[in-house]
């Protein structure tokens, strides 16, 4: 009798993303998919480290956190990368406030100016973000006269996995975002025979697809997901503030982020932070 085969997990849900790539044990995986996006020299992977990679409690009743993927190079360049399949309507001021804040929790006291390092956001969105049929965009500060470059030591990344084309471009990029979108086993084990780190990294999403603590997890999430935005519903047909107010708390607790929260349920940025130091401070 044959052995039924788990379906997979979706590499785009960011509890997903996060086992893959936010992993230590994982780092090569990560420096493999980072160098097909980045053209930072080859040598600042030599010793790359993930800041905080366990998926951190923010509530008492939390089981997951915040789940992008921070980085530090070997020269101590800073990555961010994250994933999005629902659009945010204000993602770039948002991304615009995470690298400000890369560059100045750089600046500990007595540290000089030239001690800040490259701070550098890669975002992968599951919906279309950027206006161009393009599916990778880097973004610097560049001249608009003659397209100089002023500095690189702020960068967006942009991958749009919709825009992906069809067949492959021979890039390795492709192969990666072919990954996070890849949603059968014989895409699976093509992708396999790409590299070692990509075959290491198809291995990883099967474990996890059959591992029934990570499914249960996953599906726990997703189900609370689905049901946040059916209350949601009923919140704004009703106009009821302490409906949403809840659904906002909700939220919170199984992980996403203040943003995302602020998009889905209309509060502002004010009352969606003191919902959550009220969740914090709640006697346990």
């Amino acid at each position: 009798m044959c052995m039924e085969i788990p379906a997979l997990l979706p590499v785009t849900s960011d509890f997903v993303f996060k086992l893959i790539f936010g992993d230590q044990r994982n780092v090569d995986i990560l420096a493999e998919f980072l160098k097909s996006v980045l053209d930072i020299p080859e040598s600042e992977y030599d010793r790359i480290s993930v800041v905080d990679p366990h998926v951190k409690k923010e509530s008492k009743n939390d089981k997951y956190g915040i789940l992008d993927v921070k980085v530090h190079t070997k020269s101590g360049n800073v990555i961010n990368c994250e994933i999005q399949v629902l659009p945010i309507p204000e993602m770039i001021q948002r991304s615009l406030y995470y690298i400000s804040k890369m560059v100045t929790e750089q600046m500990s006291s007595g540290k000089n100016y030239e001690d800040i390092k490259r701070s550098i956001v890669i975002i992968i969105t599951a919906y279309d973000f950027v206006p161009s049929n393009h599916y990778h965009h880097q973004f610097r500060y560049r001249s608009n006269k003659d397209g100089t470059e002023f500095t690189n030591m702020t960068e967006f990344n942009t991958l749009e996995l919709p825009k992906l084309p069809p067949t492959e471009d021979s890039t390795d990029l492709w192969y990666w975002m072919k990954f996070m979108s890849v949603n059968n086993e014989e895409d699976l084990e093509m992708l396999a025979q790409r590299s070692p780190q990509m075959r290491k990294a198809v291995g990883v999403l099967k474990e996890l697809s059959a591992d029934e603590r990570t499914r249960m997890l996953y599906e726990e999430r997703e189900i609370a997901r689905r049901d946040l935005m059916s209350r949601l519903g009923g919140a704004r047909a009703d106009g009821i503030a302490e409906g949403l107010s809840n659904a906002a708390r909700n939220a919170l607790k199984i992980g996403m982020s203040i943003d995302t929260v602020m998009n889905i349920t209309g509060l502002d940025r004010e009352k969606v932070e003191a919902i959550k130091a009220a969740e914090l401070s709640a006697p346990c």
